[in-house]
């Protein structure tokens, strides 16, 4: 696939500690001139991959925050924090070290589709305002468990008695500080992150990463680089449907195609509500919705 020009693209970011997710986009978007925004928040205390919609990319950024992701993260045991990672104040105090069999067997009631709270220290909404900022206020923000998959969970390291390392691999809407502190009481103790790195997004990885320095150096000549990935590139896991250059051109002005009986066979591999990326002579004319034997505009992909 083949970035063009002044459409925008994906560019991936080894999100340096310290820094909000937020921070990042305003760099790229001061740097490019471009409009930004990212798929995936990054806590500031984590680095790694922060995968960066410039142009017409933003458009496709939800679907990619669907993705799975993976992390490597370090627990701290016998130690609780108000935050739940290293930058809180403890709050809760354990003497108790979990040994590496127990750890093993605990983790295993963590891998599926579990119920998980999130932190209080989260940017959800709670009538109508951040828990964070309900949470720095002294006040207790009401968060309701909720669905989350976990589809891998192991045990990588145990630095000393007080640490150990593991690695995940989560759907959408996970919070792996949450995760922490639940495998910590589960072991019987209380805990906190105290490094967290994602290591991929979808397809995209550690190894497609650039530095933010990098990048903004960059600037206006990120498309010619190679850094800047095409906006098809978030959109491996949506099925193609090619369209004639009529159907691309009605589409794009917000109607609905009906496909005639001729032209049926191509929704045979699609069940009813499938998103699809619409081409025309491969280039993604957009996002659109499989209903019935129509296929319905979702979002538009400008020239």
């Amino acid at each position: 696939m083949k970035t063009e020009p002044g459409r925008g693209g994906w560019l991936i970011i080894d999100k340096p500690a310290g820094m909000t997710s937020n921070d990042v986009v305003v760099k790229i978007r001061r740097a490019t001139r471009m409009k930004t925004g990212h798929a995936g928040t990054l806590d500031p205390l984590a680095t790694g991959v922060l995968p960066v919609a410039l142009g017409e990319a933003t458009k496709t950024a939800s679907f990619l925050s669907k993705a799975t992701k993976r992390y490597d993260f370090r627990i701290r045991w016998g130690i609780a924090t108000e935050t739940e990672d290293a930058e809180g104040e403890i709050v809760a105090e354990s003497p108790v070290r979990p040994d590496e069999a127990t750890m093993r067997i605990v983790l295993r009631q963590f891998v599926g589709t579990i119920a998980q709270r999130p932190p209080a220290y989260s940017a959800l909404k709670v009538g109508g305002q951040r828990a964070y900022a309900l949470a720095r206020r002294g006040e207790a923000p009401k968060l309701a468990a909720r669905q989350i998959t976990i589809h891998e969970l192991a045990l990588t390291a145990l630095p000393d008695r007080d640490r150990g390392d593991f690695t995940a691999l989560v759907g959408e809407g996970t919070y792996i500080r949450a995760l922490a502190r639940d495998i910590a009481e589960a072991l019987g103790t209380c805990g906190h992150i105290v490094a967290l790195r994602r290591l991929s997004v979808g397809r995209f990885t550690e190894a497609q990463a650039i530095s933010l320095d990098l990048a903004t150096g960059l600037g206006h000549s990120l498309n010619a680089s190679g850094h800047l990935l095409p906006i098809e590139a978030a959109l491996d896991d949506i099925p193609a449907l090619a369209l004639t250059a009529d159907e691309a051109a009605r589409l794009r002005h917000g109607q609905a195609i009906a496909l005639t009986d001729r032209e049926g066979a191509r929704l045979d591999r699609f069940d009813d509500g499938t998103i699809v990326g619409a081409r025309h002579d491969q280039l993604l004319v957009g996002l659109g919705r499989i209903e019935g034997t129509r296929l319905r505009p979702v979002r538009m992909i400008n020239d």
